[in-house]
């Protein structure tokens, strides 16, 4: 499993067979009525919705949608703010505390390429030199990505827009874990030590990085999982690889959760859940989970 899991935070983890679709519809299992459940890129444009085939009947079909997180509360400004809160270091840590000469000259050279400017400026370096490795590889990502799709609109994604599409629709939107799980996964779950090693990991591979970014993008929007887990799982064969205990923090722990809650959801309404699409596939995945619950899980093509 490569570092990419930890970067895009959309990709596939596992082995399955042939899905050349993105939207499964959920039925059996004592339902009344079908539910839905559709992968999601997170950096895919809200346009992209209208590819995926029965989406806009399956919004129509259920009485709610659920998302990872509600994205209205996501962007509330106090949870904005937290969000901006958690992704600085603690105890009065830096980067150039945290780095050592050399790996700050690297990391100032990409940030100079992409930024303009590196943490040498002060007001860059108060902005950003208390980031958590995590946090700026995050950054760094979304610049990079940035640069190769000079039209795209940080504000404005899929994820948010199908919630959206629902509310229009005067339908319940609601998410599937906390402000403050989303945090504990994506920033607190490794120590910095570890967050240091992925940080160079991306500074010193930017091109096999930029690389596995465009094979992703041409993945996901075939609508090709079976082609993002391939580029998924292609390594460095290096410690730039995420470990198992890496994947289960930022996936399997939290499918795992959410199991906890979607039979009921299912059960009480019919609903569409809209989450990364690596959160679909493999033993752990959703769509297998959901299977063993008793459910049937069918492409809707």
């Amino acid at each position: 499993m490569k570092r990419t899991v930890l970067f895009i935070a959309a990709l596939i983890t596992a082995c399955v067979a042939a899905q050349a679709q993105l939207l499964y519809r959920i039925s059996g299992g004592g339902l009344k009525a079908p539910s839905y459940i559709v992968g999601t890129y997170h950096l895919a444009p809200p346009a992209f919705a209208d590819s995926i085939t029965g989406l806009k009947k399956a919004i129509d079909e259920v009485a709610q949608v659920y998302g990872e997180v509600d994205m209205a509360v996501m962007m509330q400004p106090a949870n904005v703010n937290k969000v901006r809160q958690a992704m600085d270091m603690t105890d009065g840590t830096t980067l150039d505390k945290l780095l050592s000469p050399d790996e700050m000259n690297r990391l100032n050279a990409l940030m100079k390429e992409l930024f303009g400017a590196d943490l040498t400026h002060p007001v860059l370096a108060q902005q950003m030199n208390k980031l958590s490795p995590q946090a700026m590889v995050t950054q760094l990502t979304m610049l990079m990505f940035l640069k190769r799709t000079p039209n795209f609109d940080a504000s404005s994604q899929l994820d948010g827009h199908i919630q959206n599409m629902a509310r229009d629709k005067k339908k319940k939107v609601g998410g599937l874990e906390t402000i403050d799980d989303q945090i504990k996964a994506l920033y607190k779950g490794i120590p910095y030590s570890r967050q240091k090693t992925l940080l160079m990991c991306l500074v010193d591979n930017r091109a096999w990085m930029e690389q596995q970014m465009d094979d992703m993008v041409k993945a996901y929007f075939s609508q090709d999982l079976d082609e993002v887990q391939r580029v998924n799982d292609e390594t460095l064969n290096s410690d730039c690889d995420a470990t198992d205990e890496e994947k289960s923090i930022l996936v399997d722990n939290r499918n795992d959760a959410w199991m906890k809650k979607l039979p009921a959801l299912f059960k009480a309404s019919p609903t569409l859940v809209a989450v990364g699409a690596a959160h679909l596939v493999g033993e752990k995945g959703l769509l297998a989970q959901l299977r063993k619950a008793g459910f049937t899980v069918e492409g809707v093509k």
